[in-house]
């Protein structure tokens, strides 16, 4: 982290050695065929691409030994818990930046052209070999016409041949093109990093939202006189809007929960069912899908938050960074806690433990 994190790639040579594939060809095959999976087929045709999104029928893919194809299913962790174990080993990284696992199958000769990325990654070799070319994004003009963002020129200045185990890690803007040798599955671990404008507009709607003001306060001007020019904002009406605009960002901690419920937010594709038979007696664990993080005041959790404070919060913390209580750390919490504890257990939110696993 200190040394490459946002800085320069890293090629790590056995990063996990003896890496199983989170799932093998044809369950991620069938995978992604589901309305509930992120996935896109990529082909390439001589000089061109043809992309296709999913879901995906087995009809839909090409025969296996047709070469220079590649599918990508997008969100695994969600569905494979093999996955979620994989990405779990990238926890060092704040959970406000990490994304998901995707998996890549690819034929032999099979990617997806060189490209760049605006966020974070590891790729990891988890079956068969690919060939890794990385450069600087040079001038960043794509091909034309074409379904995939690919560069029109591509200077690599680093290769590798990664093999089962091996990972390469690329920070955003890094120019990068794989190829498969050989039938390979890769996966891809990425991180979120939302752009200014996106968390600026994701942030002030929901400190909207927040908003308390009753009554509201109403622009007045009962000093407006008569005016010959109409069509004229008024600075005062200026200094209004602006003076709103600041009352809605200036509460620190209305900020802050703004921030942390848009950064806490499942992915649209991700549902809960409810469950009214739920314990909490034997220990409970963070459903895979749930996204949960803190601050110095709050606690978030799929895109809602709470106050916490003092031994309750302690425990909120340890929930989010180990994503598992046992019984006994239950037990110490306080009423208000523990029936929080058993709302978003009934939620879906968080898993009863078993006896076996207290």
């Amino acid at each position: 982290m200190r040394r490459h994190w946002q800085k320069q790639p890293l090629l790590v040579r056995q990063a996990v050695p003896g890496v199983q594939a989170p799932l093998g060809r044809a369950a991620l095959f069938a995978l992604a065929g589901s309305e509930d999976v992120e996935s896109r087929l990529v082909v390439r045709e001589r000089e061109s691409w043809r992309l296709r999104r999913g879901p995906l029928p087995r009809r839909a893919l090409p025969p296996v030994s047709r070469p220079g194809w590649t599918l990508l299913v997008q969100g695994l962790d969600l569905h494979v818990p093999a996955a979620r174990e994989l990405l779990s080993m990238f926890r060092f990284v704040p959970e406000a930046r990490l994304d998901d696992l995707m998996l890549s199958w690819a034929s032999d000769r099979g990617g997806v052209g060189p490209h760049v990325d605006s966020y974070d990654v590891f790729l990891l070799q988890v079956q068969g070999r690919r060939r890794w070319r990385i450069g600087p994004a040079g001038d960043g003009a794509l091909q034309p016409d074409q379904p995939l963002k690919i560069l029109a020129r591509f200077a690599p200045t680093q290769e590798w041949l990664l093999e089962r185990g091996d990972m390469l890690y690329l920070p955003p803007g890094w120019a990068h093109d794989g190829v498969a040798e050989g039938e390979c599955l890769t996966a891809s671990i990425g991180f979120r990093a939302p752009a200014r404008d996106e968390l600026a507009r994701e942030v002030l709607g929901r400190l909207l939202e927040r908003s308390d003001e009753d009554p509201p306060q109403r622009y007045r001007d009962p000093s407006q006189g008569a005016t010959a020019t109409p069509g004229r904002i008024p600075e005062a009406l200026q200094r209004f809007a602006a003076a709103a605009v600041v009352r809605a960002v200036r509460e620190r901690h209305a900020l802050q929960a703004a921030l942390g419920e848009a950064l806490s937010e499942p992915k649209p594709q991700v549902w809960f069912g409810s469950s009214d038979t739920a314990t909490i007696a034997h220990g409970l664990r963070l459903d895979p899908r749930s996204r949960m993080m803190y601050d110095d005041a709050h606690v978030f959790v799929n895109g809602e938050s709470w106050r916490a404070a003092g031994r309750d919060a302690t425990l909120m913390r340890r929930l989010a960074d180990r994503r598992v209580l046992t019984a006994a750390e239950i037990a110490r919490a306080s009423d208000a806690a523990r029936e929080l504890l058993m709302q978003w257990t009934e939620d879906g939110w968080l898993q009863p433990l078993g006896v076996d696993d207290d």
